[in-house]
This record gives C-alpha cells, sequence and structure tokens, in this order.
C-alpha cells in the first residue's frame, strides 16, 4: 500500500481575548497542565538550575501518554517557544517534532489588547497523514483550552 503523500508541517492559530501578558506567563513547558485539559501533569527532568543549557519537561497525558519535550529556544523579547520531543511511551511513528508557539500582542482594530498566539510543527518525513492531522487537532484544543484559561480569569 503507497502512503498518501502530505504535508508534514502543521500550523494552527487563535485570537485569544487576552492580553499578551497574561497569555505569555503560560506558554512554558513546565506549564502546559495548567492549561491544556489534555495534560495530567508536567515536570522537570532536568532544572534549568542544574542544566542551564537544557531544559527537559515530561508531560503526562491523561490517557497515559508520556512525551518528555526538550526546550530548543526561547525569547522572552519576542515572545516564542520552540520545543522538540526527544522521547515517548509509547513511541511514536516518526522521527522527530519541533514545535514553535509564537505569541504577538494585537494592537489595532476590534480585537486590541487581545492575543494572536500561532502554535507550528515540522515533522519527519516519515510522518504520515494521520499524524500530521492528529497534530492539527491537538493544537486545536489546546489554544481552545488556553483560551478558556485566560479568560476565566
Amino acid at each position: 500500500m503507497t502512503a498518501i503523500p502530505t504535508s508534514t508541517s502543521v500550523s494552527e492559530s487563535a485570537v485569544i481575548s487576552a492580553p499578551l501578558s497574561q497569555v505569555w506567563h503560560l506558554i512554558k513547558l513546565q506549564s502546559f497542565h495548567r492549561f491544556w485539559s489534555a495534560i495530567k501533569t508536567a515536570e522537570y527532568v532536568k532544572e534549568p538550575s542544574t542544566s542551564p543549557e537544557t531544559d527537559i519537561v515530561k508531560w503526562t497525558f491523561k490517557d497515559g501518554t508520556v512525551l518528555e519535550v526538550k526546550l530548543e529556544e526561547h525569547s522572552a523579547i519576542d515572545h516564542f517557544i520552540t520545543y522538540s520531543v526527544i522521547d515517548a511511551n509509547p513511541a511514536i511513528s516518526y522521527s522527530s517534532v519541533v514545535s514553535t508557539i509564537r505569541c504577538y500582542e494585537v494592537t489595532t482594530g476590534e480585537k486590541e489588547g487581545s492575543t494572536f498566539v500561532t502554535w507550528s510543527g515540522h515533522f519527519s518525513s516519515d510522518a504520515d497523514a494521520g499524524v500530521i492531522e492528529d497534530a492539527r487537532f491537538k493544537r486545536q484544543e489546546a489554544l481552545a483550552d488556553l483560551a478558556a484559561t485566560v479568560t476565566k480569569k
């Protein structure tokens, strides 16, 4: 059976009715469980204080999946993080994925004072259409959860 050709990238976005400072405060690997309802716990595997060049966080999902994610890049000035999955249980069906979450302040128009958030993922070429669609739905769900979390405050 031949695999269906597919893009190996996904990008989802949302305008969240909360100021950038409120949204950005949650965009840390160790804080994802505070907004993403699919994650039960998020805890450091390697803390920045013991290894400043390497932040590794273990996400335990409510369905039992465990991912170890490594912070690849962080900018408090440009409001983005980039992370990669370095371990998974059960094992994932593709070689790698690098994801970036970016937050932008909406400065004019009807949504002024809100935050525009993008969440992209770039998968290795062995990721199939099912992986990409699953990633799309998970990002949509997480962005909706993020919006619900910050608008409750």
